[in-house]
């Protein structure tokens, strides 16, 4: 979680005090120092505390100074590391290094946040965190993996693991955009490329990787998804062993591991509704979407902790089996919702007006 002042403006800390971003240009102007919060289980050094403890109660991270020279912009949490990005394009990483997830060249975990020097000669615009391995995309469309590269997730043509980011050398006369890390499959979103726009890579015995309408069990180098050329898409996203994609006109793509005792889905699915969506969540068991209007609705979610009415879920997993089906996620009594966020098997809404 991330702190601004009153105003909302971001700042920055130095020597020990609280400064503006452009002390220099506004020095009247007070600010807070931005601050990250963390919680929950942290026996892999995952919350960047200094301590190998669960906590039951948000804790501030204390940060390196290179984070202080620009706002954290994006947290990418994965099976047990963290990645966070500045908006000046530094990363910072924390947690299990067991596999050497966090990029340091060294199989060892972090307590606390740390830079990840390999990448200093890289602007990085976007990042993702697998259960074991990361992603990492620069600012010119270079696309970078490290870490547990067993199930052929990292795209780099083998099964081998690296412990520091390495370029896929597959998109290396092409634009990357996007990439988003699922448990052991990646997806990549290129920029301007409407026919061959998501690539995959990674295990495939759930379908996630989309690219037949036959079980595939891993592949290592990138292949282009089936059943959506043509069609422009804006997001991607993974986790466990889903996949899912919105589309610039507002439709949802699923594929991989079905939702609430549905069937996998070998390649992507759309799902149809009059509704349009401009965010999608993906747990290991559930979905979250939310639409232009702020409405939240779920797929699957019956396992720990229903967010939407059991009895209908129920009733829907014996009339089909095969398509997942919307709900309307309840208690929110006409709330707005701005954001959404989906781990394991829990999930996060942030409401506001905007």
């Amino acid at each position: 979680m991330m702190e601004e002042n009153q105003e909302g403006k971001e700042v920055t800390k130095e020597e020990g005090k609280e400064v503006t971003k452009a002390e220099t240009e506004q020095p009247e102007e007070l600010k807070l120092q931005q601050r990250v919060w963390s919680w929950g289980a942290g026996t892999d050094g995952q919350l960047g505390t200094g301590k190998l403890e669960d906590e039951h109660l948000p804790q501030v991270l204390h940060l390196p100074p290179l984070s202080y020279a620009a706002p954290i912009s994006t947290l990418a949490c994965g099976g047990a590391h963290v990645i966070a990005l500045s908006s000046a394009g530094k990363v910072l990483t924390w947690g299990r290094g067991t596999s050497g997830q966090r990029g340091h060249g060294e199989m060892l975990s972090s307590l606390h946040p740390k830079p990840v020097n390999f990448l200093d000669g890289y602007v990085i615009t976007n990042v993702s965190a697998g259960w074991s391995h990361s992603g990492f995309v620069s600012d010119t469309g270079s696309l970078l993996t490290c870490w547990d590269g067993s199930f052929g997730q990292l795209g780099h043509g083998d099964y081998k693991s690296r412990s520091i980011p390495v370029k896929v050398s597959y998109f290396v006369n092409r634009h990357v955009e996007r990439i988003a890390c699922g448990m052991r499959h990646s997806l990549v979103l290129l920029k301007d490329c409407s026919r061959k726009q998501i690539y995959v890579f990674g295990s495939g015995k759930r379908g996630q990787l989309g690219i037949s309408k036959d079980k595939v069990k891993s592949i290592s180098v990138p292949q282009v998804i089936c059943g959506i050329e043509g069609i422009e898409i804006i997001s991607i996203c993974a986790n466990g062993d889903h996949s899912a994609a919105l589309s610039a006109d507002g439709d949802l793509y699923v594929w991989g591991r079905g939702f609430t005792g549905t069937s996998d889905v070998l390649t992507p699915q759309h799902l149809v509704s009059p509704l349009k969506f401009n965010r999608v969540a993906l747990g290991w068991n559930h979905a979250l979407v939310l639409t232009d209007g702020g409405e939240v609705f779920i797929l699957g979610g019956d396992r720990h902790g229903v967010l939407s009415d059991l009895e209908k879920i129920n009733l829907q997993k014996h009339l089909d089996s095969t398509h997942a089906v919307l709900n309307s996620v309840s208690g929110l009594d006409g709330t707005k919702v701005v954001e959404i966020a989906a781990g394991a098997e829990h999930s996060a809404l942030l409401t506001g007006n905007i």
